[in-house]
């Protein structure tokens, strides 16, 4: 059985960083980024990107090398992705924030109000009610992220950790599951279930931005708090610019996809 040499060059400068020799011609890009970080170890595999191209895209961790259109020796470009963090850990700090600090805020805890009010009771039922609700939204968003969803990549650059913003609600979570086997990244045409929640897939292709949204105009409502509406408004820009990319995503991959659907609001946007 013949075996392969792989050199491996900065994509940037075309520096050769590594030169591989009798790669089993059957060794995935994950085992080559495995064999790469040995000789690198700051760069461990979620932070390469490996390319036959400089200027090309990243191969899957998947492929295989004798699969691709390369001769027994192969030239394959690095480029450094930049210091990684985990999706779970992504979802985990962001939904914890928002549930902490509004609880600070609602138990009164000293030097957030006067001393007079140190941890007393608001006589108003809306902010319990409205408590209740906030803390219930994110407190199942840590269980989705610990028990529900499943990512085709189990990491993103550290540096996008605050640009991660509110994902959508859980009967859409849970159609999306569906869609994905565990440990697979195969990707299909989400469809409406025998759950009603999940109809809205028949007008948008991002219907849990589109709960999202709901969730948090029925919130700035119920509250009546400038903040919170001002904070509905810069969630709902970024959720628009996220579902677009995905509906672009969806029209390119899928040529028989819905043509009724729009990204994010029915028959709008």
């Amino acid at each position: 059985m013949k075996h392969y040499e792989v050199e491996i060059l900065d994509a940037k400068t075309r520096e050769k960083l590594c030169f591989l020799d009798k790669v089993e011609p059957h060794a995935t890009i994950a085992e080559i980024k495995n064999l790469f970080t040995k000789s690198h170890p700051q760069w461990y595999p979620t932070r390469q990107s490996l390319r036959l191209d400089p200027k090309g895209k990243s191969l899957k961790d998947e492929d295989v090398l004798q699969k691709l259109p390369v001769g027994t020796t192969a030239t394959l470009y690095f480029r450094d992705l930049g210091a990684q963090i985990s999706w779970v850990t992504v979802f985990l700090t962001e939904y914890t924030g928002p549930l902490f600090i509004y609880l600070l805020f609602y138990f009164r805890v000293p030097f957030i109000y006067g001393h007079k009010y140190d941890f007393t009771s608001s006589r108003h039922t809306v902010v319990h009610l409205a408590c209740i609700c906030h803390s219930f939204h994110y407190i199942k968003r840590l269980l989705e992220t610990l028990f529900v969803h499943r990512f085709s990549h189990g990491t993103m650059p550290l540096r996008n950790i605050f640009k991660i913003c509110q994902l959508g609600n859980f009967s859409i979570h849970m159609a999306l599951r569906d869609l994905r086997p565990a440990g697979s990244k195969t990707r299909k045409i989400p469809y409406p279930t025998k759950n009603p929640f999940t109809w809205l897939f028949l007008l948008v292709s991002c219907p849990n931005y589109t709960y999202e949204l709901g969730s948090w105009i029925s919130f700035a409502l119920m509250t009546q708090c400038l903040p919170v509406a001002l904070f509905s408004l810069v969630g709902f820009t970024q959720m628009t610019i996220w579902a677009k990319g995905k509906h672009r995503s969806y029209l390119k991959e899928f040529r028989d996809y819905p043509p009724l659907r729009m990204p994010i609001i029915p028959f709008l946007l």
